[in-house]
């Protein structure tokens, strides 16, 4: 009887103790789980942020190429080639003064700075019809139609003014029919044909006439 009374302990002490372990494995899955789970998401996330990384350094980069490089000194101070310059004759008014034909296309903005950086001198200034035509038989040889010269138009309608780019006064005009009222840019140009002056926008590229 005591045998089986101990057994009887021995038996229910050994399914406490299951019963016991089983509970405690429940209780530490959870949490072990959801530890494994963290660690399973850690890579993922550094995945994550190194590609995010990436992603902006490639960005970066892109912008960078985009940025434009600006010019330097010394592309913009680049001289016209002795064979595209041309020497002309003097004018009557001014017997001391120089005059240049270059035959290379450039803004008008563009050739009144080769005129001053590379001569020291304007686009040139007419103020007659002899000189006028000595410089429409000069820029006739080189094939183009138009030329720059140093007039510059200002104000709209019946409020225009006409000025010299070295400040001379505007004692002489010699321009096309319908000009100047008939507009087309605030810059002017020499026809080589005739001789007349047209209004022409000052991006446009034309071969110019410098006095120095």
């Amino acid at each position: 009887m005591k045998l089986h009374l101990i057994l009887s302990f021995v038996l229910l002490g050994t399914v406490s103790s299951f019963h016991l372990k089983n509970e405690a494995l429940k209780r530490e899955s959870p949490e072990e789980a959801e530890t494994q789970n963290q660690e399973q998401e850690m890579p993922e996330e550094e995945e994550f942020l190194a590609s995010a990384e990436g992603d902006s350094r490639a960005e970066q980069e892109e912008a960078t190429e985009l940025v434009p490089v600006p010019s330097t000194k010394e592309d913009i101070n680049v001289c016209p080639k002795e064979e595209d310059v041309i020497h002309l004759k003097g004018s009557p008014e001014c017997k001391t003064c120089r005059y240049l034909l270059i035959r290379q296309c450039q803004t008008y903005q563009q050739a009144q700075f080769t005129c001053q950086s590379c001569y020291r001198g304007r686009l040139v200034a007419i103020h007659s019809f002899a000189f006028n035509l000595i410089l429409q038989q000069s820029a006739y040889a080189i094939n183009q139609g138009q030329v720059w010269i140093g007039a510059h138009v200002s104000g709209w309608g019946a409020c225009l003014r006409y000025s010299w780019l070295d400040g001379s006064r505007w004692d002489f005009a010699y321009w096309a029919v319908g000009q100047p009222g008939s507009g087309g840019g605030q810059c002017v140009a020499l026809c080589t044909k005739g001789g007349h002056w047209r209004r022409v926008p000052c991006a446009h590229s034309l071969p110019f006439i410098c006095s120095y």
